[in-house]
């Protein structure tokens, strides 16, 4: 039985509610009186529920298509403007005792060398990181009771904090650890992490059972029920994501849909984030071994549908995807990017050798972090190293209730210019400086209070001067 507010996973996730969305889309798909309706609930950028997107995700005509496209437009700059976040995850440790069977990491995997950072090489990681120009990073790492315990995780997140090199600092850490129990998460609120994430992998538990056969990620109601466990515990920030190409992405689509209404009906927030991966080759790891695989084009449906079902939601894509994919499906609702990245374990600090892999997948976007934010730039997005709302205490329902009154704009925008003038002092090339200050000066003139645009070009003439504290 299909009950939104239970928590058990079960019942919020529930196989026959899905077979029957995707029968009704099926149904549906065709039904233009309908879609048309569909599409102006849609059009008032209030959301839809995972039925209603369902029957948009069916749907193959190329109008409607266009229309989806335009409306994912519309919805992304009116929520998030025209600001991309940047960040780069750091990887603290590969070792692993699941078996998930479509990540190098599993247990039974005897060729990735196994890597576990010191907190000594931790510091050696942040320090390049913070060389680069970065400000949020999202840490991961295997799932390992000695290798990898919370003590590590909380003693890692203590130390990237304290490390200030030059004009560097982490201002924020996002977590993308293993589910764990609510006593866990209350210590790594208490650690001041930003966002946790964890990805579902697939919503489809007879296949989630059969990807994952060994280990404590083989629980598929613990690992399910974790947003829960981790709000309960204080974490009123938390990241949704499925990786795409393992089962069918209608299935996928509507479960993940299904979490945030859950999520947003129990604890009155819904995801802070919805990451869109797809797996990508890896050591030990051949993606065509699996039959979920979607296409560019669908893979941009897929980004413009969330974007219009749950128009709230930070959006994320990393390097696994190329820049040709980043740049298709930048307009149509990503909000946060990574750049730089390095997805082996003490892989910003030294280059690994082919012989020293231990990476977790391919990277398929290989450009600097100063490239990619001259990419964005010259594409006209703004980008931004922001991490004021977690500072200032804009997180769950404070942070929801601007963004769904689209008023997150007035903080974001002028902080986007913050701390890309900072970023462009400190670190950036002749170029990206050039295109980076005319940017600047364009967007001060746009900001549409004449307190906020003040205060924001006073606060840039400081950064001239060289003040770095870091409110940004």
């Amino acid at each position: 039985m299909y009950d939104v507010t239970s928590k058990k996973a079960e019942d919020f996730i529930n196989h026959e509610e899905i077979l029957e969305t995707l029968a009704y889309a099926d149904a549906h798909k065709n039904d233009m009186p309908l879609i048309e309706e569909i599409l102006a609930k849609a059009a008032e950028k209030k959301g839809l529920d995972h039925r209603e997107a369902s029957v948009l995700l069916a749907c193959e005509d190329k109008e409607i298509l266009d229309k989806c496209f335009r409306l994912a437009e519309e919805i992304k700059q009116d929520y998030y403007g025209n600001r991309i976040v940047l960040f780069a995850p750091l990887y603290l440790s590969n070792y692993c005792i699941n078996g998930c069977l479509y990540c190098p990491y599993h247990g039974k995997n005897k060729h990735i060398r196994r890597v576990k950072l010191t907190q000594e090489q931790i510091k050696e990681e942040v320090i390049a990181l913070q060389d680069m120009g970065h400000k949020r990073l999202a840490i991961e790492s295997g799932e390992h009771p000695e290798m990898s315990p919370i003590e590590y995780i909380l003693e890692s997140v203590n130390t990237i904090y304290g490390i200030h090199h030059k004009n560097g600092a982490i201002r924020r850490i996002n977590v993308n650890i293993a589910a764990t129990t609510v006593e866990n998460y209350k210590k790594l609120k208490d650690a001041e992490i930003g966002t946790y994430i964890l990805f579902q992998e697939t919503y489809n538990k007879e296949s989630y059972l059969k990807l994952h056969p060994t280990g404590p990620k083989h629980d598929y109601d613990y690992h399910t029920e974790a947003m829960d466990r981790a709000m309960e515990g204080g974490i009123d920030d938390v990241g949704l994501g499925v990786l795409y190409g393992l089962e069918l992405y209608r299935y996928e689509f509507a479960g993940v849909l299904m979490h945030a209404e859950h999520l947003e009906a129990v604890h009155g927030v819904g995801p802070h984030t919805i990451s869109m991966p797809r797996v990508k080759p890896a050591e030990d790891i051949d993606p065509d071994e699996f039959d979920g695989g979607i296409s560019d084009e669908t893979f941009a449906k897929l980004c413009a549908l969330i974007r219009i079902a749950v128009p709230y939601t930070g959006m994320i894509i990393s390097t696994r995807e190329s820049e040709k994919v980043r740049e298709m499906v930048l307009p149509l609702g990503i909000s946060q990017i990574s750049g730089g990245s390095r997805t082996s374990v003490g892989g910003y600090a030294k280059e690994e050798s082919p012989e020293e892999n231990s990476s977790q997948f391919d990277v398929s976007d290989r450009r600097t972090l100063d490239e990619v934010v001259n990419w964005l730039m010259r594409l006209g997005y703004i980008p931004s190293f922001c991490t004021a709302c977690y500072r200032a205490g804009r997180t769950g329902d404070r942070f929801m209730e601007l963004c769904k009154n689209m008023q997150i704009l007035n903080c974001c925008h002028p902080n986007a210019l913050l701390t890309l003038k900072e970023y462009l002092e400190d670190y950036a090339s002749e170029d990206t400086r050039r295109i980076g200050m005319e940017m600047i000066q364009k967007e001060i003139g746009v900001i549409p209070n004449e307190k906020i645009r003040q205060k924001t070009s006073d606060y840039l003439n400081d950064i001239v001067a060289g003040g770095r504290d870091f409110r940004f």
